[in-house]
């Protein structure tokens, strides 16, 4: 039976569809109410709707590396629920395929910004709204690109090993009271990834041991797990949910 998350309050950043709605669709389906956050606000409203609309799910639209939108949203978490013990930190972006050294420095940084700080501010206004006082659970969603070097997107595998040690340093810090753990997929069936696999799905797939890409549910599985109490003495640490790829030196 799956662990029920009745009576828990999440935020999942990036949940308008992929990887992030997955997550979203999963903590609505344990039982949570859960805020998804994203910057298209039509998209976003209807991603909710299908979540069942404000009885169990509600939408902020904004940046994620914005601060008066993660202050709004955490905010209207507080109005609406009161409380907030799970947090997601699901956005990510990658606006450049090539060598690190030929990185834009604009680029990188709005990378960076994204892909680390953001969900370093996320984790810190969730502590000082909620979870410092009352305890919760994070999880960030990584990447393999971030254990292993990747091809033409170097600089989103830099971004994603940072925020798999930024897991670990804020595991050390905010424990015992928050849990801080992370999940590093490998190539899953969602827009944001279709130029690792469009056109070329099965030569890809034959890389993986368990034969095909992972889908938002197969990550959705893993975050529910380490936000749940089955993972109660579990933090700093990064689960790869990858069909077994890394196992051969695949993406």
């Amino acid at each position: 039976m799956a662990v029920s998350f009745e009576g828990k309050v999440a935020v999942v950043t990036g949940a308008s569809r992929g990887i992030g709605f997955g997550i979203a669709r999963e903590l609505v389906r344990r039982g949570a109410k859960v805020c998804l956050t994203a910057r298209t606000a039509e998209t976003l409203e209807q991603a909710a709707k299908e979540l069942g609309g404000p009885g169990h799910a509600i939408a902020v639209a904004g940046k994620s590396d914005d601060a008066a939108h993660q202050e709004e949203a955490v905010a209207r978490v507080m109005e609406t629920w009161g409380r907030l013990d799970l947090l997601v930190n699901n956005t990510g972006i990658n606006p450049v395929y090539g060598p690190v050294l030929d990185t834009d420095p604009a680029a990188a940084a709005k990378i960076l910004a994204v892909n680390v700080l953001a969900p370093l501010a996320w984790t810190r206004r969730a502590h000082a709204a909620w979870m410092g006082e009352h305890g919760g659970a994070v999880v960030n969603v990584a990447s393999i690109a971030g254990i292993r070097s990747s091809s033409g997107i170097g600089m989103y595998g830099v971004s994603k090993a940072a925020l798999i040690r930024l897991t670990m340093e804020l595991a050390a810090e905010l424990g015992p009271a928050v849990r801080v753990n992370a999940v590093a997929p490998a190539v899953v069936k969602t827009k944001f990834a279709e130029a690792l696999y469009e056109g070329r799905e099965e030569k890809v797939a034959r890389a993986y041991p368990l034969g095909r890409l992972g889908l938002p549910e197969d990550v959705a599985g893993a975050v529910a797990f380490l936000l749940s109490e089955d993972a109660a003495w579990i933090t700093g640490q990064t689960l790869v949910v990858d069909g077994g790829v890394t196992l051969g030196g695949g993406l």
